[in-house]
């Protein structure tokens, strides 16, 4: 329907707004400092519901110690700008206190899967995860949300979260959107210089070379890690912290890939943190 899109900031505004919503309602977390990747998510909700709603929350719980909450990029107005021009028909934009209120002491957690990569490298931080999007599907009560295959471990974590706690979601996970030189799109990408952003295609380039020697036959999993590592020694600027070729759903490490599977890694540039994946089907 044509209608101006909504903004809530309280709870009261969106349960009023959430209301109006007819039918099926699409839902797209976000942290904002909003890139294609994010509107493609929202365009594909689009697409599939009648209803789109959008959240802007930058999670101060999914940040680690040594991570900088303050320094993460913020651009509401143009974020506003970019959903409204891709057909969202509501965004909330909640405070720390409303998502968080004084003497907050409860937690969501999924075990086993977020014990390796991400989980092993950043401690806490898909609690964080868990618990905001938790609160988030509460609030907003959608059908159906959207997540993109860059963060590949999350969109794993909150299937299974949302298999466990029984929330009547279906968890749509879309395509990693990149750059013309094959860079996953982030948010984290505007921090990277001119050369390490020069450099930051090395990620892209150790999955390609993986893939390729799996479409050529090769299924010893440990001889893909092996390919990666290589890529990725190649490049002086890249400071790899993990490779990965695990089972797509539980993410255990493979001795041979047969069924569908997981190429991922995390790696420093500089100071900035890349991750980075493919999907073997």
């Amino acid at each position: 329907m044509d209608r101006q899109m909504i903004i809530a900031a309280s709870l009261e505004e969106l349960g009023a707004a959430r209301l109006l919503l007819d039918g099926i309602v699409g839902f797209v977390p976000t942290m904002g400092y909003l890139h294609e990747g994010h509107i493609s998510l929202a365009r594909r909700a689009r697409e599939e519901c009648q209803s789109v709603v959008a959240s802007i929350f930058v999670n101060p719980t999914q940040f680690g110690p040594a991570e900088d909450l303050s320094k993460y990029p913020r651009d509401l107005k143009r974020d506003l700008s970019l959903l409204e021009s891709a057909g969202v028909d509501l965004v909330w934009t909640p405070d720390n206190e409303t998502m968080y209120p004084p003497g907050f002491s409860t937690w969501v957690e999924v075990e086993g899967l977020t014990k390796p990569l991400e989980g092993a490298s950043r401690p806490g931080h898909f609690r964080g995860v868990t618990t905001v999007v938790t609160k988030l599907f509460n609030a907003v009560q959608p059908q159906r949300a959207y997540f993109g295959q860059k963060d590949a471990q999350q969109a794993a974590v909150i299937r299974k979260m949302t298999r466990d706690l029984n929330f009547p979601i279906e968890i749509v996970v879309c395509p990693t959107v990149r750059e013309a030189d094959g860079l996953a799109m982030s948010s984290r990408n505007s921090y990277l210089s001119p050369e390490e952003r020069k450099a930051a295609t090395i990620l892209f380039r150790a999955l390609t070379a993986a893939k390729s020697a799996y479409e050529r036959g090769e299924r010893d999993a440990e001889e893909l890690r092996k390919i990666m590592k290589e890529t990725l020694a190649s490049e002086p600027r890249a400071q790899m912290q993990y490779v990965s070729c695990a089972d797509y759903d539980t993410l255990d490490e493979l001795e041979t890939v047969t069924g569908k599977s997981l190429l991922s890694m995390a790696v420093f540039l500089g100071k900035t943190r890349l991750i980075d994946n493919f999907v073997l089907e």
